[in-house]
């Protein structure tokens, strides 16, 4: 289990890595002119890229040097059970539920390594707190927590995480590439998968069926 990939600590998008921690140097960083940390990424109608294309992505932290994301709606194959078979933990008894969630696939970068959405509350060795309802852990201990029964009442673990360099999010939107919005927890730990992007769309009070037939005839 120690020489599990899950256990280190996440390189957040453009910062230096000399720490052990690259979470807790976000607190020196500058805050870009747009923030969009706790919002949803909505990839448009049109958007037909392999990898975003209908997808949902929650920004988990913007700043000067990039954007850190993870999509909240593609499950992969693996389950919750899955993942603890391959990082050697043992489930508590009672956890057979809960052992069969699927695992998100978070985004392409660093998709061999998993990442943790959760209610805040426990302390974790390397973790983000995003918001009063929202953190973002990097570090086993969440995981070895969920184990054994005393984990987040609210999570979503992803494989891999979504990330952009500097300016690059921001030229996707302005190429109509993205639409954005407000967060809601309840969407990102509660709404089932397959209905999260239309929830997401309806936050805006868009019906996707109206703009991709708007699209349709620009």
């Amino acid at each position: 289990m120690k020489n599990s990939k899950v256990s280190k600590p996440l390189p957040v998008p453009g910062l230096l890595q000399g720490s052990d921690d690259p979470l807790q140097q976000s607190d020196t960083m500058t805050t870009p002119a747009l923030n969009l940390a706790n919002h949803f990424l909505i990839a448009m109608p049109s958007m037909h890229d392999p990898v975003f294309g209908g997808t949902v992505v929650y920004v988990c932290e913007h700043n000067e040097n990039g954007v850190l994301g993870v999509v909240i709606n593609k499950p992969t194959d693996m389950t919750m059970e899955t993942l603890f078979d391959r990082i050697d933990l043992e489930v508590t008894a009672g956890r057979e539920a809960m052992e069969k969630k699927p695992i998100m696939f978070g985004g392409p970068v660093q998709d061999d390594r998993g990442f943790v959405l959760h209610t805040p509350g426990a302390r974790y060795s390397s973790s983000l707190t995003v918001t009063e309802e929202v953190a973002f852990t990097t570090s086993i201990d969440v995981l070895e927590a969920v184990a054994r029964g005393a984990g987040p009442q609210r999570m979503l673990v992803s494989i891999g995480y979504a990330g952009w360099s500097p300016g690059q999010l921001e030229d996707e939107i302005s190429r109509n590439g993205w639409l954005t919005v407000g967060a809601d927890p309840g969407i990102l730990f509660e709404t089932p998968i397959e209905e999260r992007y239309v929830a997401a769309m309806k936050l805006l009070g868009i019906d996707p069926l109206m703009l991709t037939s708007e699209a349709g005839h620009a």
